[in-house]
């Protein structure tokens, strides 16, 4: 019997949402968990804040959801860099950090109320690059720099540290970085 078809408790749906996760290893949308599931997508939102309060390493990122593996999968050599630009030259930005082999891991803004905001970006080719843009245009969302000014910091990572040399200093170029 498949699962879309019997009926779960919700605490044997929210294990097989962190089985299926864990299994898949790449991002899955609530959307389809819901559809799996046969629940609405509201219903996994749910679950996944009570398994993330359960201290589930689980994150959202603009792909879906994601179960975090450990450490040892991290790339050597990371860092943070801080950028300044407006919403439409976002792609040209991730374009250029992943044609030098760069990983962006994440965006950062620091809101006066709010303090940091982050969002998981996971995004390593220029496909990533380019789904994440389209995702944004399709949903009318906005970009987290447009609550301050184009400033932003980027995690980014590589394994090697002339790559995100490399990256770094065409972000200069570009005028992508924030200038001292």
């Amino acid at each position: 019997m498949s699962q879309s078809s019997k009926k779960m408790k919700a605490s044997e749906r929210r294990e097989h949402i962190l089985s299926l996760l864990k299994q898949r290893g790449t991002p899955v949308t609530g959307s389809s968990l819901a559809e799996e599931m046969n629940v609405t997508r509201q219903v996994i939102v749910g679950d996944v804040s009570l398994l993330k309060a359960r201290n589930e390493p689980l994150v959202a990122t603009s792909q879906g959801y994601l179960f975090m593996t450990d450490a040892k999968d991290e790339l050597a050599y990371q860092r943070t860099i801080v950028c300044q630009h407006g919403s439409n030259e976002t792609e040209d930005e991730l374009n250029i950090l992943v044609d030098h082999g760069v990983y962006v891991q994440d965006v950062v803004v620091e809101h006066p109320i709010y303090g940091d905001l982050t969002a998981q970006l996971r995004i390593s080719n220029r496909r990533d690059v380019k789904k994440f843009i389209d995702q944004v245009q399709t949903t009318k969302a906005s970009f987290l720099l447009e609550l301050t000014d184009g400033i932003h910091t980027h995690t980014i990572a590589s394994d090697s540290e002339d790559a995100l040399e490399e990256a770094i200093e065409a972000l200069g170029d570009a005028g992508i970085l924030m200038k001292n």
